[in-house]
């Protein structure tokens, strides 16, 4: 292990990161909210830390290997949980514990959604727009944003990038440089947060609201500016446009950027993970309409198709953003909407959970071993978009789910052991493992209801999330300190 190497870098990307809390200082400026001095100080802190790690190392040339991009990753996000709850902690409002406070953080970055702040109406719009910010960095990958920049530096990002990648296949490039391939990607994450904003200012939105939750939308975040997120618009129409741009969130970037470049959709429906998560949200759309119409939860037809759609693309995308809470709903919708969460959406998207593409390689996978059982002796192959799968991918997948799960299971256990509830841990083990937000029970609404050992726990789950686990277990194992 390269330790300069790591050094160098972290404290690289540590700089950089403070130059995000320059928007919340211009925020606080122009609204007068007097918080700009907390922005400021906290600035100066996180770029102070930066540079006392990057300059013992600064002459460091040797290149990164994969194990040092694991390394950096892990601990980069450690740091960033930490440097994000700084502004929270300085500001006065919200008046948050460390604990809570890197609880917030945390749930923002990895763009989970669960919050303990109350009050989000009458908290000062410097506050608002840095919750939502700090979401919008960690959807589109803050890694990958610094990849695109450290060329620039003399670091190069191919290693950095395979470990904060999401999905199963994590070497589909845009361009022949990686660094070419990030900026492509913030490129057209950038144009469809921007075109969100406009189309929730067209709707009825301030300027404010707009930017905030389109940051929130596209990073299928779940962060609001109001306690009663979007149903405090009480708008069909932005609900009509957030379940448009959460179901776009949940899309593989690089199936934007294609169909963008060659001014055509078609190539969406060439990928059969897009089509298999159509395929999923239109099915589980319909049933949930049927149920809600059958049980009389709501009298007119278009409303409750609309309930329907926002409920499961916000959770399946794992937004979290809510008009009316499930948890309300009859007979098994609301597990089932927990459900969903784990079901996630594409890789190489913004949103949480499992991701599509490893149910569809399982699902294959069993069903080969199916007719393996009718014909022993036969060699079935497995095929996905037309090529060959390896076995290596699926046992990667494999291994995934196994781990994942048994995951779940421990972290669920620790959260009883705290003295909540089996709903109420159960519900919160699948929100924050799956990046999502709302839960069932005493954390339907939010988690002020969780310890503080709670919070740390629900804080471990986010990140190995975020990570998508393996990531983050790797540097646990002995093989990987092995020389």
């Amino acid at each position: 292990m390269n330790h300069n190497v790591v050094r160098r870098i972290l404290g690289l990307i540590l700089m950089i990161y403070s130059l995000t809390l320059l928007p919340p200082i211009a925020v606080s400026l122009f609204y007068a909210d007097g918080h700009s001095l907390a922005f400021l100080n906290s600035l100066f802190v996180v770029l102070s830390a930066g540079f006392v790690l990057w300059w013992p190392a600064r002459s460091e040339t040797r290149d990164m290997r994969l194990r040092e991009g694991f390394m950096v990753v892990s601990l980069f996000w450690v740091m960033l949980s930490i440097a994000g709850a700084i502004p929270l902690l300085i500001t006065d409002r919200p008046d948050l514990s460390f604990t809570d406070a890197v609880f917030e953080s945390v749930s923002g970055f990895t763009t989970t959604g669960a919050t303990i702040i109350t009050g989000l109406d009458g908290l000062p719009r410097s506050v608002l727009w840095y919750r939502q910010q700090i979401q919008w960095l960690g959807g589109g990958g803050i890694i990958v944003l610094a990849i695109a920049l450290l060329p620039v530096l003399g670091v190069g990002g191919m290693q950095l990038y395979k470990a904060e990648a999401p999905g199963a296949v994590k070497d589909q490039k845009l361009a022949p440089r990686i660094t070419q391939t990030a900026k492509l990607l913030w490129l057209v994450y950038s144009a469809l947060t921007v075109a969100c904003a406009f189309a929730y200012w067209g709707v009825g939105m301030s300027p404010f609201d707009a930017m905030a939750h389109a940051f929130s939308t596209l990073s299928t975040g779940g962060f609001s500016t109001y306690d009663a997120s979007l149903g405090h618009f009480h708008s069909p129409n932005i609900e009509w446009v957030a379940i448009l741009f959460m179901f776009l969130g949940g899309v593989n970037f690089t199936l934007h950027f294609v169909a963008f470049r060659n001014l055509s959709p078609r190539h969406y429906w060439t990928d059969p993970e897009f089509r298999g998560y159509l395929a999923v949200l239109t099915l589980m759309v319909a049933f949930i309409t049927v149920y809600l119409w059958t049980a009389g939860v709501y009298t007119a037809p278009g409303a409750t198709f609309r309930h329907a759609a926002f409920a499961w693309v916000s959770m399946q995308t794992s937004t979290g953003f809510l008009s009316e809470h499930f948890s309300l709903w009859p007979g098994p919708l609301p597990p089932l909407l927990l459900l969903a969460t784990f079901i996630g959406g594409c890789a190489g998207s913004s949103a949480g959970g499992m991701k599509v593409i490893r149910w569809q390689l399982v699902a294959r996978e069993g069903q080969a071993e199916m007719r393996r059982l009718v014909h022993p002796r036969a060699e079935v192959l497995i095929k996905y978009a037309g090529r060959l799968v390896s076995p290596r991918v699926l046992s990667a997948v494999g291994g995934f789910f196994a781990i994942y799960l048994l995951l779940f299971g421990v972290l669920m256990l620790l959260l009883m052991m705290t003295g909540l509830d089996q709903v109420s841990a159960w519900s919160a083990v699948a929100t924050t493992l799956n990046n999502s937000g709302p839960g069932l029970g005493s954390v339907s609404m939010n988690f002020q209801a969780l310890s503080d050992a709670g919070k740390w726990i629900s804080v471990v789950a986010m990140l190995l999330g975020r990570l998508e686990v393996f990531t983050l277990l790797v540097i646990f194992t002995p093989a990987f300190w092995r020389s």
